[in-house]
């Protein structure tokens, strides 16, 4: 069995990024800051897959090359600032693990799986994009300002699931404009500057 020894990020280079070796490890969290174009969004699709790249990137010492894609974008969760719909309603983006739960304590439990996703508000559409993320328990989180559609009650919800996934061991990078928010969860700074990262968690 691998050790649990977190996300380990290896000479990675795309067209946006050149990130050489980093480790986001298990219960030790990571804000990911920089102005917006520095490469943060990049990074992290990178990290993923879902744009071409170079390098080497393990989780618990399991190589991403070794996975297929979809099992690896399964194990790996990227929740990007904008989520993507592939369906018209609410419900035909429930078919995965169940995400009662979590879409109660999103405060999301009000709509009906017949509602049309384009009748969501912004926030909506964020937290119940979180939602279905948290649910499939993931072993690493790659989240893109995932609460800056929302008012202060919701990303409070956010928050508070966050907390007992980071204190079970999750391997976090979250990319924030908001050092409070680094603070109230413990995330450690990594700062991304034009495609590089200055200094190393």
């Amino acid at each position: 069995m691998a050790q649990k020894n977190g996300l380990e990020i290896r000479h990675l280079t795309s067209a946006i990024i050149d990130v050489a070796d980093i480790a986001v490890r298990p219960g030790v969290p990571v804000a990911l800051v920089g102005r917006s174009g520095s490469g943060k969004s990049s990074l992290m699709r990178a990290i993923v897959d879902l744009d071409r790249n170079e390098g080497e990137v393990l989780l618990h010492g399991v190589s991403r090359s070794g996975m297929s894609a979809p099992l690896w974008r399964r194990t790996v969760v990227y929740i990007p600032a904008e989520p993507g719909w592939w369906g018209e309603r609410v419900g035909d983006h429930l078919a995965g693990p169940d995400s009662t739960e979590t879409r109660a304590a999103l405060g999301l439990d009000h709509i009906p799986p017949d509602q049309p996703i384009d009748r969501l508000s912004t926030g909506e559409r964020q937290r119940l994009a979180l939602a279905l993320g948290f649910a499939r328990q993931p072993e690493a989180l790659l989240l893109d300002e995932p609460t800056a559609a929302l008012d202060e009650t919701s990303r409070d919800l956010v928050e508070a699931l966050l907390d007992p996934m980071i204190a079970a061991g999750l391997v976090l990078m979250m990319a924030t404009h908001d050092p409070e928010q680094a603070r109230r969860l413990g995330l450690q700074k990594l700062e991304i500057t034009g495609g590089r990262i200055r200094g190393t968690p």
